[in-house]
């Protein structure tokens, strides 16, 4: 979709699609319980400005849960109660787009592995909850799924 952008504001925990300059959604989001930072191994959610740089899970069915974006055949048991953070139903990896803020060395939210991706713990959508991914209800997760494509700017506000 040209004209793609995502806005991600973790002070209200959204993530809302712009397409070309007019708000199309808002979805509720899960950030980081560890909060904001750039860091590796912080697991904290990075800021600044990124892109999608590959969409995953294309053919996962609601809640299949992703090994390193590939669906195994595998499903979240209960959506609601599973404490570990697992990655379900699709995803999309990040790749910074600002050097020494979150593109190469230790700041490099590609190599840190952040992606927006659906959540086995829908329960805690709208909290900092995750351990640096941004997190999205599975059914939400399948519909923002389709609406962006790679090369989409996403811009993580503070």
């Amino acid at each position: 979709m040209s004209g793609c952008r995502l806005l991600v504001e973790l002070s209200s925990q959204t993530l809302t699609l712009w397409v070309d300059g007019k708000k199309s959604r808002t979805f509720a989001i899960s950030s980081s319980k560890y909060g904001i930072g750039n860091w590796q191994d912080s697991y904290q959610t990075p800021w600044g400005k990124h892109i999608i740089c590959q969409k995953m899970g294309d053919t996962a069915p609601l809640n299949g849960i992703l090994h390193g974006g590939k669906f195994l055949g595998e499903l979240a048991e209960n959506v609601l109660d599973i404490e570990e953070d697992l990655i379900t139903t699709r995803a999309l990896r990040l790749r910074g787009c600002e050097v020494g803020v979150n593109s190469q060395g230790e700041v490099d939210s590609e190599k840190r592995g952040i992606w927006i991706h659906g959540t086995a713990q829908e329960s805690k959508i709208g909290v900092a909850a995750s351990h640096g991914c941004i997190r999205l209800k599975n059914k939400e997760m399948l519909e923002l799924f389709d609406l962006v494509e790679v090369g989409c700017v996403v811009e993580i506000n503070i």
